[in-house]
Formats: structure tokens, sequence, C-alpha cells
């Protein structure tokens, strides 16, 4: 398959995921029981939600970039792992309204939806790094990375996965602690400039 189909497909995908990231964001109207400053503050999750949920999908999107640009033969093995990130990134939107409509509670129903939320972006991140190991394990790619440089390209790329793993165990205990340390990711990877991807420059072309 022609490398540009895949990524396409996956911007596509990227595209709808981000976009109904939005539906959330409502309020009852003129007819609510609260005027627009009170529904607007008491909807503070879901715009929460949303901020952190669009960085995460346009951090992934841009290493996603970086990735597949790399690229130059694409195989059926690869398509089904990109398929494995695009799962949990379709899913982003439902874990977000999921924790929105529950956080304020701190309950065991707000707890178990940061974990749901969690469990998202921690399969999000497994997506990716498989993708990243395809392109360090085969030769399908323009400039192969030597192998002392694949334990630091997985913990740039991936590093994010500990910090998934860790916000799902604690929200089983605090929903908002769980969602400050998924905050602290999106932030962190806004201002962390990724390395070069396996790779990446300049494609080779083909003799005339």
């Amino acid at each position: 398959m022609d490398r540009s189909r895949l990524e396409a497909f996956s911007d596509g995908v990227f595209a709808v995921a981000i976009t109904l990231l939005a539906l959330n964001l409502t309020v009852e109207g003129p007819a609510g029981k609260l005027w627009l400053g009170g529904q607007l503050s008491a909807k503070w999750p879901a715009f929460a939600g949303y901020l952190i949920s669009f960085l995460t999908i346009g951090i992934i999107w841009v290493n996603h970039h970086a990735l597949v640009r790399s690229i130059k033969q694409v195989d059926r093995v690869l398509l089904f792992v990109n398929q494995i990130l695009l799962i949990f990134v379709v899913l982003i939107p439902f874990g977000t309204a999921t924790m929105a409509d529950y956080l304020p509670q701190n309950s065991s129903s707000a707890r178990l939806a940061m974990v749901l939320y969690s469990g998202i972006f921690l399969g999000m991140s497994a997506g990716f790094g498989a993708i990243l190991e395809w392109t360090l394990r085969t030769g399908h790619v323009y400039h192969p990375l030597p192998p002392e440089q694949h334990w630091p390209a997985r913990r740039r790329f991936v590093g994010g996965a500990l910090v998934y793993v860790i916000s799902t165990v604690v929200a089983a205990f605090s929903a908002p602690a769980a969602f400050v340390l998924i905050s602290v990711v999106a932030v962190y990877y806004i201002f962390e400039r990724t390395p070069a991807a396996p790779g990446d420059g300049e494609e080779e072309k083909p003799p005339a």
C-alpha cells in the first residue's frame, strides 16, 4: 500500500476524534436553572477534559506524522498495528465525556470514569509504541536508527505511557489526582521537542 493512504486514513480518524470532543461542550440554555455564567462554571470538567484531550490527540498526530514520513514501505503488519492506535484515539471523546460527567463528584463512579479515561490514553500510547517498535525492527524506513539509539527513542516517544500506568492506578483512589497527572503529560510534550524519528529526514529519491 502507498504510505500516503495510511497517513490520509489516520489523519481522517484524528480529525474526526478531535472534532467529536466538542460535542460534550453544551449548556442548558435560557431554560436552565442557572444563568449562563453558572452553567459555564458548572461545566469546567468538560472544558478541562476537552483541552487536555485535544492537546493529547494533537501531540499524537504530530508524532505519528514524524514516524510515518520516515517509512518507505507499508506492510500488512503495520496496517493492523496502526489500527491499534486508532482504536484508542476514537475512544478518547467517549472517555472524555464520561470523565467530565463524573469528575466533580469524586465518587466511586468518578474514579471508575477516570480509570477508563487513563486506560484509553494508556492504550493509545501502547499503540503508538507498537508503531515505533515496527520502525525500529524492520528495514522499511529511509534511515534506520543504530541499535544504541533504540532505547533513547523509545523513552522519548512513549515515555508518557509510564505516567498513564501510574494515573490509572491513582485513579482508583483519587480521580482529580489522576487527571492532574494526565494533564502534566500533555503539557510536558507540548514544550518537549521530540527528537528525530527513525529514518527522519529527507526521503531518498529513486534514481532517474
